[in-house]
């Protein structure tokens, strides 16, 4: 599962450069904190050898859908069973493979009486996070085009494996190319879905205040005074 994620880089330049696209592919670019269901992100793609990035909403959308009603319900694919759902199947067999750039993601600890505290999972070198993603695009009315996006999910290593039983699966950088090269069939891009290594991930309390869906701001990630016993 992977219902929030960040992207806190703050330059556009440093930030095309991380993609691997030109600087015009992310003009414009604020650092997100809180990303969330149906909102937009920039996601990356190959054509022809090269990358390019759409400005996608998260949360799958189909060609053929009428509505997005149903985006919301869409944001996480199984990695498992992407051949097998009817709202993922023709994005899988077709390659449309994409790279969804993060530094962290969210999982939470249900504590008393409902309340939740929110954990922040990233990279322990503070290095980017490509998680692997598949993308569509739809039409919301005649001659209008939107991108959608997906982020593909596989079993939770033994890091996350403490909060949630599910992960976005993490490409290398090496895998990343293979996952979004057009030539590459579903059977190859299948070897790539599973957990990143324990040694991977870092991870720390941080605000409650990402509880809250409108909050999109650096103060989200100050860690909590009071420290979870979990970790």
């Amino acid at each position: 599962m992977c219902g929030r994620f960040t992207l806190t880089h703050r330059d556009a330049r440093l930030l095309s450069l991380a993609l691997g696209v030109p600087e015009e592919g992310v003009l414009g670019w604020s650092p997100r904190y809180n990303v969330a269901p149906t909102q937009m992100h920039p996601i990356v793609r190959m054509v022809r050898e090269e990358r390019e990035v759409l400005q996608a909403a998260w949360g799958l959308v189909n060609s053929w859908a009428s509505d997005a009603g149903g985006a919301a319900r869409t944001i996480n694919a199984r990695g498992e069973t992407l051949g097998e759902r009817t709202a993922f199947r023709e994005a899988w067999e077709q390659g449309r493979r994409c790279l969804v750039p993060a530094d962290g993601f969210y999982e939470w600890q249900t504590l008393g009486r409902g309340e939740k505290r929110p954990f922040w999972f990233h990279r322990k070198d503070g290095g980017m996070l490509w998680l692997a993603g598949l993308y569509e695009a739809w039409s919301p009315r005649p001659g209008q085009r939107q991108w959608t996006f997906t982020i593909v999910t596989t079993s939770a290593n033994g890091t996350v494996g403490r909060l949630h039983d599910r992960m976005p699966v993490i490409l290398e950088e090496r895998d990343a190319e293979e996952w979004i090269f057009p030539g590459n069939a579903p059977g190859r891009a299948a070897e790539l879905i599973r957990p990143a290594g324990d040694d991977v991930l870092g991870v720390r309390p941080v605000s409650l205040r990402v509880n809250d869906v409108a909050r999109d701001d650096a103060s989200l990630l100050e860690r909590e005074a009071e420290q979870a016993a979990l970790f």
